[in-house]
Parts: C-alpha cells; sequence; structure tokens
C-alpha cells in the first residue's frame, strides 16, 4: 500500500471509531438558555449561589451588629458616613431598593425616599438581623416572582430585573471590600 492511502484509511476508521464511542455513550445535550433562567440565575449568583464572586448572603453571614455599624475612615483619617458607608448602610441601602423593585414587580406602588441618601443613612445597628433577614427574604421573594411572571411581563420587566442583580453585585463587593478593611472578612469564605 501506498502511504498516503494506508493514511487515508487510518482517518476513515478513527473517524469512525470516534462516531461508534460517541454513540454508544450519548451526553446530555445543555438546557437551552431561556430569559427566565438566564435572569433567576443573575438573581441566584447575586443572592446564595456563589459562581463568579461571592452572593450577598455569605457576605454578609456572621457579621455582628456592632461589626456592621463600623464605618471606614476617609483619606484625611476621619470617619465620613456619607462618604463611606458601612456593611450594614449598604445592606439597609439593598434592602430598601430591591423591595422598592418587588413592589413595582408585582404592580404595587413602591416606597419613594427623599433622596437616595435615606437609604444608606436610615441603618440602625439595633436592628441588625432584621436587616440580614429581611435581604434574604425580599431576594427569595424577586427569585419566586420572576419564576411564576408570565413570559411577556418578564420580557418588559427584564431590564428591571437585570439591573437589580447588577445592582447588587456592586454593593456586594463594597460590602466585602469594608469587612476585609475591617479585618471582619474570612478569605476562605470565597474572596481572597
Amino acid at each position: 500500500m501506498r502511504p498516503s492511502l494506508t493514511f487515508s484509511i487510518s482517518l476513515i476508521i478513527a473517524a469512525n471509531l470516534h462516531t461508534a464511542i460517541a454513540q454508544s455513550s450519548p451526553t446530555p445535550a445543555p438546557t437551552p438558555v431561556t430569559l427566565r433562567s438566564l435572569l433567576l440565575s443573575e438573581l441566584h449568583s447575586t443572592h446564595d449561589n456563589a459562581e463568579w464572586f461571592t452572593p450577598i448572603k455569605a457576605a454578609v453571614a456572621g457579621l455582628t451588629a456592632e461589626q456592621a455599624k463600623w464605618v471606614p475612615q476617609n483619606a484625611q483619617g476621619k470617619i465620613d458616613s456619607s462618604a463611606n458607608h458601612s456593611v450594614g448602610m449598604l445592606a439597609y441601602h439593598l434592602v430598601f431598593w430591591n423591595e422598592n423593585a418587588l413592589a413595582r414587580l408585582r404592580g404595587e406602588k413602591p416606597a419613594s425616599p427623599g433622596n437616595n441618601e435615606e437609604t444608606f443613612n436610615d441603618f440602625d445597628a439595633a436592628h441588625w438581623d432584621q436587616i440580614v433577614q429581611r435581604l434574604d427574604r425580599v431576594m427569595k421573594d424577586l427569585e419566586a416572582v420572576v419564576e411564576k411572571m408570565p413570559e411577556e411581563k418578564l420580557a418588559l420587566k427584564a431590564p428591571l430585573i437585570s439591573h437589580i442583580s447588577t445592582h447588587n453585585a456592586y454593593h456586594t463587593g463594597q460590602i466585602l471590600y469594608v469587612r476585609k478593611l475591617q479585618g471582619s472578612w474570612n478569605p476562605e469564605n470565597g474572596v481572597k
């Protein structure tokens, strides 16, 4: 046999063998991504499913009320809560805006702050545990609403739902940064 013919026959045998092996052990096709599955994935990744980054549930876990009210110093070495926020202030802000968005998604009238600073500055460390619980509850409620929302409404509300996740991810990053500055973050929980 000529070398090129031998090579061609070898390629045909290898291709047939590969096809036979692939057909004998089929792998399930991946589930196609839908708008609903994408939005739910975004909500869960910022709430309770650590994937590319640490979710909010892990970011606030184990923090005491005293730690939650700690505000980092500014560049001049002073505490300035209008420029720097505590973990509690950031969590309170997320609770406010997530509850606001949930009301909008449900067709209810959302709470309206006088200004955005109120959504940070109304934090009270005495209610830290309730804030953590409210944050978890509102995230679960958002996920449930998206799970059950009719397709047509979901398509209309998709930008709002996606922005909720982006907003949560942004402030969760701030929470982790504040905890690292404070020394209250355990790097074994996700961020080194």
